[in-house]
Formats: C-alpha cells, sequence, structure tokens
C-alpha cells in the first residue's frame, strides 16, 4: 500500500491523529486537514486513492465534497465518518456513491481494508460513481425505516446501490420484517419514483382471481366479469409493481408471469390481444424459493428473473440493538393518537423488550408499543406495561408443544397474517407429524396411518398436499 495518497477531513484531532498513524504504519501518504474548504482545496489540486471525509465539519460538508469530486470526474474513493447514523446518512452517501459510510468509533481493520480496496480496484470506484449519475436526486423516504445496527445499515447501502439500477430485486425475509417499507424504499430512491407504484399481495388473492387481478380481463370473459378491467401491471405503467408473498403462486400462474417478464407485454384474460408494459419488479417472500424449487412447487426459471438483485431483511432477534430506537420511534408516531400525552421508554422497559425475541418481529413490535400506549396511564412506559408478551417471551429448552404453538399463534396476530393462521399453524404442526412417523416407519404407510390414528386415504392426501417426502421411495 506505499503508493496510496491519502485525505484525511474532520475537525477532530483524535480522530485524524488514530487515521494518521495508522495508514502511516501502512506506507501511506497521508494529508490531514480540520475543515471541508481545505479539503476541496487538495481534492482540487491533487490525486488520492482514498478519503476520509467527517459527514460534518467547519466549511464544506463530507457529502457536499462528495458532490464535488464526484461532478469533476475524479477516480478518489470516498468513505463518509460519521457519529449520527442515521438510514438518510447511509442511504445518501451511498447514493451520492461514496465507497463506503463508517460509524464512530469505527475499527482500524476497516479503515485499512478500505484503503487496500481503494488501491486495488478503480474500477469499483468507476462503477460507484456511475450509481451517482443513474439514481435520482429524490431522497428517500426512510420515515418507517429505522435501524442504527450493521446488519440494517448494511440493508440500507443496498437500498442505495440498487435503487438506481432498473433490475428485479427479490426482497426476502420473515414476516413482519418489513419487506415492503424496503420496496417503497426502493421505489422512491428510483427513477421511476414520480410514476405509480402498485403493490400486490399473491397470498391474499384467490388463485383463481388473481391472474385477472394482475393480467386484467375483458367483459364476458368469466362468470362475474361485466365489465373489461386494468389489472396491475398496466396500473403500474412506467412504475414499480410489488409482487409480495411471490412464493405462494400457482405453478400455472407462474408460467404466465414469467412470460410477462420475458416478452414485457400482458394479455388480459378473455382477450387475444397483447399490451405491452414497462415496470419494474420487486418481488418478496418469507419462504425459501430455493428450496421450493428443489420439491418442484416454484420455477428455477421464474427466480433467476426475480432474483437479479437479492436483499434479505434479517430478522429482529439479529438485530436486537435496533428494538429500543424503533420502540421510541413508534411512541412519537402513535403516541398522540393513543395516548392522552407525551409518552417515554424507561430502562426497565427498553430492556424487557430488548431481551424479548420478537417472532413477529418489527410488526409485533409496532403492535405491541401500540397495545401498551392504550393500557397504559403513566407518562413513562415501564416493562410492566408490556407484561402481555410475557407468556411467548423465549423460556429456553423447556418450552412445551403448547408454549411454542401459542408463540407462533400471538406472532402470526402480530404480522395481522389475516384469513391465514388456521392453515399456517397447521401445517406447522402437521408436516413434522406425518414426516417423523414415515421415518420411524421407514415408509410404511399403513403402519403409519395406524400409529397416527387416521386413514390411510388420509395419510396419502396428506403427504401429497404437504409435500412430504416419503423415506424408500427413492
Amino acid at each position: 500500500m506505499s503508493a496510496a495518497r491519502v485525505l484525511i477531513a474532520d475537525d477532530e484531532d483524535s480522530i485524524r491523529f488514530v487515521l494518521r498513524e495508522t495508514l502511516e504504519e501502512e506506507g501511506c501518504s497521508v494529508v490531514e486537514v480540520d475543515n471541508g474548504d481545505a479539503a476541496l482545496e487538495h481534492l482540487t489540486s491533487g490525486e488520492f486513492h482514498i478519503a476520509f471525509l467527517d459527514i460534518r465539519m467547519p466549511g464544506l460538508s463530507g457529502l457536499e465534497l462528495l458532490d464535488h469530486v464526484r461532478a469533476s470526474g475524479a477516480s478518489t474513493a470516498i468513505v463518509i465518518m460519521t457519529a449520527q447514523n442515521t438510514f438518510e446518512n447511509a442511504v445518501d452517501a451511498m447514493k451520492r456513491g461514496a465507497l463506503d459510510y463508517l460509524t464512530k468509533p469505527f475499527g482500524i481493520a476497516e479503515v485499512k481494508a478500505l484503503t487496500h480496496k481503494a488501491t486495488r480496484a478503480r474500477a469499483l470506484e468507476q462503477e460507484v460513481r456511475e450509481l451517482r449519475r443513474q439514481v435520482s436526486e429524490q431522497a428517500v423516504p426512510g420515515e418507517r425505516i429505522v435501524g442504527k445496527s450493521p446488519a440494517m445499515l448494511e440493508v440500507f447501502k443496498t437500498i442505495g446501490r440498487v435503487a438506481g439500477r432498473d433490475v428485479s430485486v427479490l426482497i426476502t425475509g420473515e414476516s413482519g420484517s418489513g419487506k415492503d417499507l424496503v420496496a417503497q424504499a426502493i421505489h422512491a430512491a428510483s427513477p421511476r419514483s414520480a410514476m405509480p407504484f402498485v403493490a400486490v399481495n399473491t397470498a391474499a388473492i384467490p388463485r383463481e382471481l388473481l391472474e385477472s387481478e394482475l393480467f386484467g380481463h375483458e367483459r364476458g370473459s368469466f362468470t362475474g366479469a361485466v365489465a373489461s378491467r386494468v389489472g396491475r401491471f398496466q396500473q403500474a405503467s412506467g412504475g414499480t409493481l410489488f409482487l409480495d408473498e411471490i412464493g405462494d403462486m400457482s405453478p400455472d400462474l407462474q408460467a404466465k408471469l414469467l412470460r410477462v417478464l420475458q416478452n414485457r407485454e400482458v394479455t388480459p384474460v378473455g382477450s387475444t390481444r397483447t399490451q405491452p408494459v414497462d415496470i419494474r419488479i420487486l418481488a418478496a417472500t418469507h419462504q425459501d424459493l430455493d428450496r421450493a424449487v428443489e420439491q418442484g412447487t416454484f420455477r428455477e426459471d421464474l427466480l433467476y428473473r426475480l432474483r437479479v438483485m437479492p436483499l434479505h431483511i434479517p430478522p429482529l432477534r439479529e438485530h436486537a440493538e435496533d428494538v429500543q430506537v424503533l420502540a421510541e420511534y413508534f411512541i412519537s408516531q402513535y403516541g398522540a393518537e393513543l395516548a392522552d400525552g407525551p409518552r417515554f421508554l424507561s430502562q426497565s422497559a427498553s430492556d424487557f423488550l430488548t431481551a424479548y425475541d420478537w417472532p413477529g418481529n418489527v410488526r409485533e413490535l409496532e403492535n405491541s408499543i401500540k397495545r401498551a400506549l392504550v393500557i397504559s396511564t403513566a407518562e413513562i412506559l415501564i416493562a410492566e406495561d408490556f407484561a402481555f408478551l410475557e407468556p411467548r417471551a423465549r423460556t429456553g429448552t423447556g418450552d412445551d408443544l403448547a408454549q411454542i404453538i401459542e408463540r407462533d399463534v400471538w406472532a402470526a396476530l402480530a404480522a395481522d397474517e389475516t384469513g391465514e393462521i388456521y392453515r399456517t399453524i397447521l401445517e406447522c404442526v402437521e408436516r413434522p407429524l406425518i414426516k417423523t412417523v414415515l421415518e420411524h416407519t421407514d415408509g410404511n404407510q399403513i403402519r403409519a396411518a395406524s400409529i397416527l390414528g387416521i386413514n390411510r386415504n388420509t395419510l396419502r392426501k396428506k403427504i401429497v398436499e404437504l409435500g412430504i417426502s416419503v423415506p424408500g421411495r427413492d
């Protein structure tokens, strides 16, 4: 790294000292300044491999300097540094073409790795500069996507990277994790933001009506079609179509969707005329689609079309450090509506909420805050205001089956899975039950039916419905 030239711009002496000492030990040539105007002079008069810029300092800000560098066409890689880790800062920095975004205090190893990357891969900086030119100047409305954890910071960065690229994005994550909000943020940050954003929950529409819902239909094409109707694809023309819970789509409709994505044209039900569509597809699912492909319930070619860019939303239990900031956000959002005055979160309540495993993810947390605001009469919410969570809290290996099912039902209720709870929970119990008994009998269905206490024909039907692989068949 001896040839690397580095600029450090920060009004904190300690930050500049640590960075200079670290990078000079690595053989870098380092220039340091304490304000944005001096940084601009150096950036315009000399060539640097990488610049570490504070987001707020006297004179020009780090983001303003980033704009100057990108507008000039210089190949200097820019790393934005901040003590204020917010959704807006992270997305804005990545949209403007930053190499990365560091939150103070940061690790020295990360600084070294970024400097190595800048010296090894100028091509990467060119790609990031292209991203800046392609992405709309419109700010991403991130009011409901809240988080400061490293896991969520990666999500924010990815939104910034993919927003301006007109490719399909497959958003994965558990129910209640905020996949729909991420889809809206991608659309809002894209060049299509001024055009419609149309969302369709494919699991909530009966399969016999979904084709008409998506592609439209002609009058008289089926019973009840008293007038022609424009489908969601045409409604989203010029904008974004968000297909939620895509994993629940039937195989025959998957084939028709694939043809639309390939040909960029739709044929309404009952019509022979094709109509062109110009849309971007965002899809989401809580299912493992790779496994669904293996089981034959999801088309592999459709998966490739949808997953040009994958984006995974981590479950809340994997970024528990965001629970407090999310809870405080929801309190500020709903306090005036549901309480008779301002409400605040006590440390005891924060600790209690952070320790909970949130099977219903962010949606369960949001609903729990609403419930606490309604039932509490005090200005400060305490742990006891969330006592309704206690029966569903994680109790370790001592959980019995009833507790596990109860917790999952509450999670589904919190996720607002209206009309799906009975089927979902029943399948969760039936599938492992039948699978385990079949493994115990080495695939002997007569013995398995006898052990289960059900008719053999019923067992066969369940095997097909649940997609269970019978031992000994292969």
